[in-house]
Order: structure tokens, then C-alpha cells, then sequence
């Protein structure tokens, strides 16, 4: 019997998601697979006063500067539904790449 962490099994690693700065345009990753129940995300990079990432999720999702924050490398566990997105901006002027990885059970 495969061992798991936790309850989700790697899935899709969707890496390098392109992060604007504030005032620029959301970026929408790829749909999630039909078998992703949860994504596990990632913003690396320096810390700062201001630094992390807005994100939100849905169909369509668009992120804004009144969307959920994620703090710079902090690692967020999301449950999410199969042809989801997630969105990104920037919370200052740093930009920069996300890790999303796709979970199953």
C-alpha cells in the first residue's frame, strides 16, 4: 500500500505560475485535473513588510488587493473542486512565480 502525507497523494505540479505586481493584470493558472480535490501553494521569495501574494478561486477567478492573502513563503493547503483556477497578484511591486501543486486521495 502506497504512504501519503497526510491524506493527499502529488498529483500535477503546476510551477511557475507567473505572479504581476499590484496594479498589474490577475494570471489565472490552468484548470485543476478531474481528479485534484485539494492544491497545496507556495510563494518563495524574500520576506518583507509587504511582500506575499492575493489569490482566489473559482470557475473564473480574478485576484485583487481585497482577495485572501498569502504570506511570502508560506506553504497553504486549499481544498478545491476539479476544473477550478486559482488567480494571482501580487500584494506590492514584487513579482515573481507560485508553486501549485494538485492533490488527490
Amino acid at each position: 500500500m502506497a504512504v501519503a502525507h497526510d491524506i493527499w497523494r502529488h498529483n500535477i505540479v503546476q510551477s511557475a505560475t507567473t505572479v504581476n505586481a499590484a496594479g498589474g493584470a490577475s494570471t489565472q493558472s490552468a484548470a485543476f485535473d478531474s481528479q485534484t480535490r485539494a492544491i497545496r501553494i507556495t510563494f518563495p521569495g524574500a520576506i518583507t513588510a509587504t511582500a506575499g501574494l492575493r489569490f482566489s478561486i473559482g470557475t473564473n477567478p480574478t485576484a485583487s488587493s481585497t482577495t485572501q492573502l498569502l504570506p511570502v513563503q508560506w506553504i497553504e493547503y486549499i481544498q478545491v473542486n476539479p476544473g477550478e483556477k486559482i488567480a494571482f497578484i501580487s500584494n506590492d511591486t514584487v513579482t515573481g512565480s507560485v508553486v501549485v501543486v494538485e492533490l488527490s486521495n
